[in-house]
């Protein structure tokens, strides 16, 4: 039988390890994250910033690219840990609109979110806690 905390604090574990990649000159803020996908195979991510900031990417949809890229399109759980760069989080980073949107395009309503300080504070919710009354593909048929 598959421990499903000893899966949360895996990944919470990577998106920590993400987090160290991030590239983050103008926030100061980096973000980790790390998506486990329905085969158990998980992918990374981190924040990466530029000068025109639009053109940017969060941690969150870096480590759902690479997913994609590598045909994933069924996924468990995401954790995603942020704070000040070199100092261990203090808060709960939620994902932005933007990557709650890339969520509903690509997860059901159940897929989890770990929004984490460290493996032993963090909150568990589900997509649909995140973005109630979502749009997504569903609609468009």
């Amino acid at each position: 039988m598959i421990n499903t905390m000893d899966y949360f604090k895996d990944l919470i574990k990577a998106a920590q390890q993400a987090r160290n990649k991030a590239y983050a000159p103008y926030s100061g803020i980096t973000v980790g994250a790390s998506l486990l996908t329905s085969c158990k195979t998980v992918f990374y991510g981190a924040n990466i910033e530029n000068a025109s900031y639009p053109a940017g990417i969060c941690g969150e949809r870096a480590a759902f690219t690479q997913a994609l890229l590598a045909g994933k399109r069924e996924f468990i759980a995401i954790a995603i840990v942020g704070g000040i760069a070199g100092k261990e989080a203090e808060e709960y980073f939620y994902p932005c609109g933007i990557c709650r949107q890339w969520m509903a395009e690509f997860c059901q309503e159940d897929f989890m979110v770990l929004i984490a300080k460290n493996c032993d504070d963090f909150q568990q919710l589900q997509l649909s806690q995140l973005l109630p009354y979502s749009f997504g593909p569903a609609h468009l048929k």
